[in-house]
């Protein structure tokens, strides 16, 4: 639609947070901006200056031929009268096929693909009333692609212009991970003040560039190369106001330009990351683009990080590394984030910082300071562009940076960090490291005689850190406790990482072997929940039991390490027994039984998952099937119904749990009276049930007292690693009396 001036009325949509850069980009192609909008912005043009936006737009998503704008367009009705009277025989060609985008709802219009069919009900209203022959549909590849939005009973009705996104240059056919959008990787380059950099001949460098993206759209913006040039069609070429001449003048005007760019352009771009995969994406995606000979791609971590030599000034470092949507991921973010800012601070003073986030508290690792920060989104994601001047580190920085500047520039991912190549520590994460180093060190007596390698090393020690840290091997496992809604949480945020930051150094271990979780409270069937699909466990040893253990799938890891104790003394007097273990988890305490003689065993519990994990740990320590068996069923259910009885029984019931014999619900200290008598019922003269629950302020009823022979033994059931948690769990040793 023309508007009195025989100029086009526009809708030129973008991604959210562009706004501002998209207005100056569409001024500076020709276009008088008529209003701003969310995601977009309304402008007039002349045919000439639509062209050039379609073909030179780096930051818009979409650019709309605005037919019309309608009020009150609450229902199907409403909106069909409305858009039955734009100029459609004006605008489309006979025989072309057309699709319909629809965005937005109404009270009547809860459906998108039914937004689109009462859309197209009014063109094919409007084509009939002149005479034309009703236009076929093409969802693949149509002729001409309309758009319409309804907001509120506005209705916008439009013609795109291009026919598919802008930010589709052709180039991107090999992703990396969490792939950037050309559109906005470009509007990251402009907020960094890129444009005029490439002018001056700087530098650029992407730490961890992936497929390449922020880098393509940097050289081609050095190059003067129009991000549409190799398009094959637009959705103008098919309208019936198009003029051949005009678009061919302004085509081959952009491939002068960039031919001219090409050999002109003075800025060099180095792009590194440490996966092969995403090297070799990121050459076939410059191929593509026609750049390749404006990038160097190589592989490389971000501890080998440094200035290429052939750069002769300070440049823009610009990257979108990692954001940690999974929690199991913050560990090793945390120490990539330290190690970029250490790299920065050492090799790079004088040059800028565009950093692009999802997680700014990540982003403040890098020790250095943000001067301007810039929100957009990435998807649905709320993300921040971080702008910093690097300062070169003072030569009073110590010893350290002198050895780390004698390093090698790329450092294997299997060395064990030390105190000369990570990042330097917060006075918080040092005074973290600190406590454990010192408990450690309290343990280390213990761990020596007793020769254990999985234990607790930190419970929540300072309340300010409220982790649980426990060592499996050359394994790091990690539990955040919910914080109350007392304490911040943005400090507890940065307290997080501050104790991830140090778990590395004061532990010798890598970043990638800590794995970290949130812990709350867990009933019903959130307990058997998979957090993750990695599948990765590996075995440990406890005495003479091998045990299975996966530290990224499930909330726990396969082995209660507070129960350490039970099942040595379960161990020690199973020999010649007949084993029972209620409740059994992934079967741990059986296997030491079965180790300390026990003549035969049965497992039960309701999870089919942990079933299938005792099963493995039978096999493990080659403990015969038929002699140690598992059974899924409900505890309460078998006790009730199983006949036969047993000599050494384990009774370790969750907390909560389901159960059809109580509503649903397993409450232990309410239900524990019943859950004891059955398994008594089971218990043969002379023998032993011991009976654990990790209830912390658990009482036993006196009436269980009264009937059997209870001795508490919670005393002895911890070692010294969970000394500071005398309340984690409670044991009784419950027999016949005679």
């Amino acid at each position: 639609m023309k508007d009195d001036n025989s100029l086009l009325s526009l809708y030129i949509t973008c991604p959210w947070g562009v706004e501002p850069l998209l207005a100056e980009e569409v001024a500076e192609l020709g276009a008088e901006i008529q209003k701003t909008t969310v995601a977009g912005l309304h402008a007039r043009a002349d045919l000439a200056t639509a062209y050039r936006l379609c073909l030179w737009s780096r930051l818009a998503n979409r650019v709309i031929l605005t037919l019309g704008r309608e009020s009150g367009c609450d229902t199907p009705e409403a909106i069909v009268a409305a858009v039955s009277q734009l100029s459609w025989a004006e605008t489309l060609r006979d025989g072309h096929t057309l699709a319909v985008d629809f965005h937005g709802q109404s009270a009547a219009i809860r459906h998108t693909r039914f937004g689109a069919q009462v859309i197209k009900d009014g063109v094919v209203e409007a084509l009939a009333a002149a005479g034309r022959a009703r236009p076929q549909v093409d969802l693949g590849q149509p002729d001409v692609r309309v758009y319409a939005n309804l907001n509120k009973g506005q209705l916008l009705v439009g013609i795109d212009l291009v026919g598919a996104s802008l930010h589709q240059r052709g180039y991107r056919r090999d992703v990396g991970h969490a792939p950037l959008k050309e559109n906005l990787a470009a509007a990251l380059l402009v907020r960094a003040g890129w444009p005029a950099r490439a002018k001056r001949g700087e530098p650029l460098v992407d730490p961890m560039c992936g497929a390449g993206t922020l880098l393509i759209e940097a050289a081609m913006m050095a190059a003067d190369i129009a991000p549409q040039l190799t398009r094959e069609r637009f959705g103008f070429e098919r309208l019936a106001g198009f003029d051949p001449a005009l678009w061919q003048t302004l085509a081959r005007e952009a491939k002068v330009r960039a031919d001219l760019g090409r050999r002109r352009a003075r800025s060099r771009l180095w792009g590194f990351d440490q996966s092969p995969q995403a090297i070799a994406a990121a050459r076939s995606n410059a191929m593509r683009a026609g750049i390749p000979a404006l990038i160097e791609l190589d592989g490389a971590a971000v501890k080998g990080l440094t200035p290429p030599a052939e750069a002769a000034a300070p440049g823009l470092v610009i990257t979108n590394p990692p954001y940690g949507e999974r929690l199991g991921e913050l560990p090793e973010l945390v120490a990539l984030y330290g190690d970029l800012g250490q790299r920065l601070k050492q090799h790079f003073g004088g040059w800028q910082l565009a950093l692009f986030t999802g997680n700014p508290d990540l982003g403040h690792r890098l020790g250095l300071r943000a001067h301007k920060q810039y929100a957009f989104k990435n998807g649905p994601l709320d993300c921040k562009l971080l702008l910093a001047d690097v300062t070169a580190r003072d030569a009073d920085s110590g010893d350290r940076d002198a050895r780390d500047s004698d390093k090698p520039d790329t450092v294997s991912s299997a060395q064990t960090p030390s105190a000369s190549d990570t990042a330097p520590l917060s006075e918080g994460a040092r005074m973290f490291a600190n406590r454990l180093q010192k408990n450690r060190k309290r343990l280390s007596k213990w761990l020596k005689q007793s020769g254990e390698r999985c234990y607790r090393l930190y419970d929540a020690d300072m309340p300010e850190y409220a982790l649980a840290i426990d060592v499996y091997g050359h394994r790091v496992h990690v539990q955040e406790y919910a914080a109350p809604r007392s304490v911040d949480a943005d400090k507890a945020k940065r307290r997080l990482l501050d104790a991830l930051s140090a778990i590395p150094v004061a532990l010798d271990v890598r970043p990638e072997q800590i794995h970290y979780k949130q812990r709350e409270r867990q009933s019903g069937k959130a307990q058997y929940r998979k957090q993750g699909d990695s599948g990765e466990r590996f075995v440990v040893e406890e005495g003479p039991a091998k045990l299975w253990i996966n530290l990224t799938d499930y909330l726990d890891t396969g082995l209660f390490l507070d129960h350490r104790p039970v099942r040595r003394l379960l161990r020690e007097r199973a020999a010649g027994k007949r084993f029972l273990n209620l409740f059994c988890y992934t079967g741990t305490a059986t296997v030491h039984a079965a180790l300390g003689g026990a003549s035969d065993s049965l497992s039960v519990d309701l999870s089919n998952t942990y079933l299938d994990w005792a099963r493995d740990n039978l096999a493990l320590n080659q403990l015969d099937p038929g002699r140690h068996r598992v059974v899924r069923d409900d505890c309460f259910r078998w006790l009730e119904t199983a006949g036969g009885s047993f000599d050494l029984i384990f009774l370790d019931p969750p907390t909560f749990s389901n159960s059809k014999k109580m509503a649903g619900t397993l409450d232990i200290q309410r239900d524990h009276v019943r859950l004891v008598e059955l398994a008594m019922a089971r218990l043969a003269p002379g023998g032993e049930l011991v009976f654990s629950n990790n209830q912390q302020r658990f009482k036993l009823d006196p009436a269980l007292s009264s009937r059997f022979a209870v001795t508490e033994i919670t005393a002895q059931t911890f070692d010294p690693d969970f000394s500071r948690r005398a309340n984690l769990h409670h044991c009784f040793s419950i027999r016949h009396r005679e």
